[in-house]
């Protein structure tokens, strides 16, 4: 689940949903409701990443084609734009506003089940 053969191409994969990475601000739980959903997470303590800054954390993201979750609007709406201005890439960010781990896995499993992968790299999307 999450990637597909490409017709007409012989070996080609495309990836349907967006594998993500939760921000260090994220519930553990939004991690496992999101998993439950069948889609692909990883955190940052599963990536022993904790303490790093936003910027760390969105260069791996970007490093691994994760999209990152996040709940911290206004850092990540400034590197969003530092990338762009420097045209780097990035596999996403998506902004939650702080709800419960229920509402945010719903918000994000939501815009991520209407967007393909492509149609989320490099963007800064608001679930």
């Amino acid at each position: 689940m999450g990637t597909l053969i490409g017709q007409g191409c012989i070996g080609c994969i495309v990836t349907i949903f967006a594998s993500l990475y939760t921000d260090e601000d994220m519930s553990a739980l939004v991690a496992t409701l999101l998993r439950s959903r069948g889609l692909n997470v990883a955190t940052v303590p599963e990536q022993a990443a904790l303490g790093k800054t936003d910027r760390e954390q969105l260069e791996f993201a970007a490093s691994v084609g994760r999209c990152i979750l996040t709940h911290n609007r206004v850092d990540f709406e400034r590197l969003h734009l530092q990338y762009m201005k420097e045209n780097r890439q990035h596999a996403g960010i998506i902004v939650v506003p702080q709800r419960s781990a229920y509402e945010v896995a719903q918000r994000i499993g939501i815009l991520v089940n209407s967007l393909m992968a492509d149609e989320i790299r490099n963007q800064l999307l608001y679930a």
